[in-house]
């Protein structure tokens, strides 16, 4: 009779692993096929207005026609900026928080309020952003305070990210580090950080990926509604895809529907061109590590 349980149950466990392992793999093929929907979407609807012209001149007629140009230029600029200074931010501050900090209820209130903050809306920063870079400090609608408003809302994901891939580096490695002799700054930098890049990238690549398509925080903080030239210096304001598209869609009459769904295009296709290869890098350093 025994035995005949332990079958049993043997058999409910199976049953319950195969059970649970189907309905995961359902709801990955649905994400999977939502996004994949939406990419081809965008496609068959954008892929109409994409051409040089489109691509390489500055709008025109009220923005009805011509192309979106200064927007792009704007957005990449404002992604450029956005990692300059949340990058190096957020891996030091992950670092010193997972290396060096104590393990205490300070620290525990430090990580949970870094928790929270990923969960404010992007609103709350732009408004953040308008009275502290661009009112208090005296930035103006700029480059500079677009790039720190977008950066401080990304942080908190980067800080979490490149945390969570520290501290998936065994103690082992620390332990035999320091016990040859290596500091413990020598350890992180030598020992840590390259295990954990993977983890700091995916990290990073989503981060990015955030704020390239933010809205909230650049209408108040740097996006134009028209500009003619392109930005020449930190204090200038730009154009942004995002905000662009958001004209587009809401505060135009008359507008080629092909434009809005182009630039939507667009804005997808440039977040892909750093989201790819950061993949592939990833990708290598993993099977380098396994290796």
């Amino acid at each position: 009779m025994v035995i005949e349980g332990r079958e049993i149950s043997k058999k409910r466990k199976i049953i319950t692993e195969k059970v649970s392992y189907i309905i995961l793999l359902l709801l990955t093929l649905i994400v999977i096929f939502f996004v994949f929907g939406i990419v081809i979407y965008l496609i068959v609807k954008g892929s109409s207005a994409i051409n040089w012209e489109f691509l390489s001149q500055k709008p025109g007629k009220g923005m009805r026609e011509g192309g979106i140009f200064p927007a792009i230029v704007g957005t990449l600029y404002l992604i450029l900026g956005t990692f300059i200074f949340s990058l190096p931010v957020g891996v030091l501050a992950a670092i010193y928080i997972n290396e060096y900090a104590s393990k205490n209820k300070f620290t525990s209130i430090i990580r949970l309020s870094i928790i929270n903050m990923s969960g404010v809306p992007s609103v709350v920063y732009g408004l953040f952003g308008l009275g502290f870079f661009v009112i208090m400090l005296k930035f103006g609608k700029s480059l500079l305070a677009g790039s720190l408003t977008l950066a401080l809302l990304i942080l908190p994901v980067i800080i979490t990210s490149t945390e969570e891939a520290l501290r998936t580096v065994p103690d082992s490695y620390r332990e035999a580090s320091l016990a040859l002799g290596a500091t413990t700054w020598q350890t992180v930098t030598k020992v840590v950080l390259p295990r954990a890049l993977p983890g700091i990238i995916t990290g990073s690549v989503i981060g990015i990926g955030r704020a390239a398509g933010e809205t909230a925080p650049i209408i108040f903080t740097v996006a134009a509604f028209s500009q003619p030239g392109l930005p020449d210096s930190i204090f200038s304001q730009v154009m942004a895809l995002p905000y662009h598209l958001y004209v587009l869609a809401t505060q135009l009459t008359n507008t080629p529907e092909n434009m809005q769904w182009g630039t939507a295009l667009v804005l997808l296709i440039i977040v892909l061109i750093f989201a790819i290869p950061a993949s592939i890098i990833r990708s290598r350093l993993r099977l380098m590590r396994r290796e």
